[in-house]
């Protein structure tokens, strides 16, 4: 089969790769229809995450279940799926609490030896592990672009969102509009948030999301502090989400929460970040950080996606094929893609 496989910092290239085999009794193997290009994936791409040459990276997929192992029960050969992004077991400590994302067993497709050594799924086919816990079956009428979506970046600002206890009428700020940031400011809207203040540097993407409903804020041309205390009446955002991963994001969410708020650092982090410590005490927030608890949130998103109450399709602007790869990674590289779906 045809595989994107990490060669070096800011190197990927299609390759042939063997067909994935079932492993475990546990396992799916299915043919990928549809894959994403996550904001992640660049943290693999410019060399910050710790990668074998030759791995398929990718962790985005939508396709149809081609084999099963023995004990597989919720799909079957033929069903089109979605999957998400990291797999679990079920049955360990954090499991059996719900923080699926802790699993002692889990494994994180296309991110090499840390976190798993599990191939990745932009390719012609992947092995799905734990293929209970990892797939869904993808609802009739529900397009493999939004479906994409459910198994990492909208489940990804969903978790954020709730994770920092946002409810109806509650202010919030989310710093950094890519996919993740973006699907953040629609679930707060979903939530019944308001004013939900969308800060970046892209014109485009504060377009889109002024779109959503949210008031859009350029991170250098105005005041984000400024604008925050005018729509808070001076106290601040109930909740400040940052989508970057750039101690710079983290402590302007820190300035813009209110006292006895909430900040959420749901940006990539990978390396050691200073904080303001003193701010976060003084002001007596709560910051909450780490990967999203995708499968936690699999089957509530994906309903809302299937119902319209989400619609990631205005993220998409390009489809290109997988020998389009390094080419399709240079552009989003550039910010020139918003969210880029590549096919076979």
């Amino acid at each position: 089969m045809r595989a994107v496989t990490f060669q070096a910092p800011l190197e990927v290239r299609l390759d042939d790769r063997p067909d994935p085999a079932l492993e475990s009794r546990h396992d799916a193997i299915v043919s990928i229809e549809a894959s994403g290009i996550c904001g992640s994936d660049l943290h693999i791409y410019h060399g910050r995450v710790k990668m074998q040459p030759g791995f398929t990276i990718g962790h985005e997929f939508v396709g149809t279940v081609r084999e099963v192992g023995e004990d597989v029960t919720s799909v079957m050969p033929g069903d089109r799926v979605l999957g998400c992004y990291h797999t679990a077991c079920g049955a360990c400590f954090f499991c059996m609490r719900g923080a699926y994302h802790k699993c002692d067993r889990a494994r994180v497709f296309g991110h090499g030896e840390l976190l798993g050594s599990l191939q990745g799924t932009q390719a012609e086919a992947a092995l799905v592990p734990m293929a209970d816990m990892t797939l869904r079956r993808v609802p009739d009428g529900v397009s493999d672009d939004v479906a994409l979506f459910a198994g990492d970046v909208m489940g990804t600002g969903y978790h954020a969102v709730a994770e920092s206890g946002v409810g109806a009428g509650d202010s919030v700020a989310v710093l950094g509009l890519g996919p993740v940031g973006l699907c953040a400011v629609q679930v707060a809207i979903a939530s019944g948030a308001g004013p939900v203040i969308a800060v970046d540097s892209v014109p485009d993407r504060l377009e889109v999301a002024r779109g959503f409903g949210a008031v859009p804020v350029h991170l250098t041309e105005e005041k984000p502090r400024d604008v925050v205390r005018s729509l808070t009446d001076g106290r601040g955002v109930d909740a400040a989400i940052d989508a970057v991963g750039h101690p710079d994001a983290l402590d302007l969410a820190i300035r813009l929460a209110r006292k006895a708020g909430s900040v959420f650092a749901l940006g990539v982090y990978a390396e050691p970040c200073q904080v303001h410590m003193g701010l976060v005490w003084i002001k007596a927030l709560t910051l909450r950080t780490g990967h999203a608890n995708v499968i936690g949130h699999v089957d509530r998103v994906l309903g809302m996606l299937a119902a319209g109450t989400l619609d990631p399709t205005p993220l998409v602007s390009h489809h290109m094929k997988l020998d389009q790869a390094p080419e399709a990674y240079e552009i989003y590289d550039k910010r020139e893609a918003l969210k880029i779906v590549l096919t076979p």
